[in-house]
């Protein structure tokens, strides 16, 4: 990091504290090991933090793209936090793409919390190649990295349930191990419950599978063709517009207005440069 100063995004001043620990400590990790790998952020201050008139919605977006020689494409992470009618609305995300010097998977963590009894977690590796036409990529980046165990571990609590996205295209594009489940603590057990088990399991799979996606992944080289490279461009393209999309296009809008929206909209968008120009 050198002297860099931690980003807004770093405080993550309304989640609970259990979820501010893992948030913090699973960008640490992941700077730790990439470092080298990153550029310093270019995002303005009006984007790293930001809130609506009112004051009633805020959030932080940092990213970070790849240094030319690196495997990585781009490194984003956000808070957003929203003050509704039935309570508040807390969002953490951490995305870590490749670009094409790799068809290795990207990596999605998000925490989204609506109560103080009930979290929702997304974590997965994303494939980069059809899994049924290539056999060999499912056996390589999660069957022998055995990622099926954290999800089997973590879906046996009882406060656990399986999560179904509305989309159906969102749930094509999702590897078969994904970590998506609604963590439910019931009102008699209160926050205290909560922060146990994010302490716990939740903890403890996110780290696993961050620490395989470090390992197995974020390192990765492979020799590609051309055709194989406009492939990944393509699949990469609809995996992370759809994913930002789905996390920031649609809500910001509604949480923050028009004007704050486009303007951190705008950000994100520059990190769309053609994959070519540094695979």
């Amino acid at each position: 990091m050198g002297g860099r100063s931690p980003p807004p995004v770093r405080e993550y001043p309304y989640l609970l504290p259990s979820l501010r620990n893992l948030m913090t400590d699973l960008l640490s990790t992941v700077e730790a090991r990439l470092g080298s790998h990153l550029l310093t952020s270019a995002v303005p201050s009006d984007v790293l933090s930001f809130q609506n008139p009112s004051g009633t919605s805020a959030g932080a977006i940092d990213i970070r793209s790849g240094s030319p020689d690196s495997p990585i494409y781009f490194i984003l992470e956000s808070w957003l936090h929203c003050e509704l009618p039935t309570g508040a609305l807390n969002i953490a995300t951490l995305l870590a793409t490749l670009n094409t010097s790799t068809d290795a998977p990207h990596l999605i963590c998000e925490l989204i919390q609506s109560s103080p009894t009930s979290l929702l977690l997304f974590l997965d590796l994303f494939p980069r190649r059809d899994l049924v036409l290539h056999p060999d990529y499912l056996d390589e980046f999660y069957h022998q990295t055995n990622l099926e165990k954290p999800r089997q571990e973590l879906a046996k609590l009882p406060q656990v349930q399986p999560y179904f996205f509305s989309s159906l295209y969102l749930r094509c594009l999702v590897s078969p191990t994904v970590n998506l489940v609604l963590i439910n603590v019931g009102g008699s057990e209160g926050d205290s419950a909560m922060e146990d088990i994010i302490r716990g399991p939740v903890r403890s799979t996110c780290k696993e599978i961050v620490e395989i996606w470090l390992d197995k992944c974020a390192n990765s080289r492979k020799q590609l063709g051309d055709a194989e490279r406009a492939d990944l461009i393509t699949r990469d393209d609809m995996i992370i517009s759809k994913s930002i999309e789905v996390d920031l296009v649609q809500n910001l809008p509604r949480m923050f207005g028009p004007d704050v929206a486009d303007r951190v909209v705008r950000e994100i968008q520059k990190a769309f440069r053609r994959q070519e120009n540094n695979g």
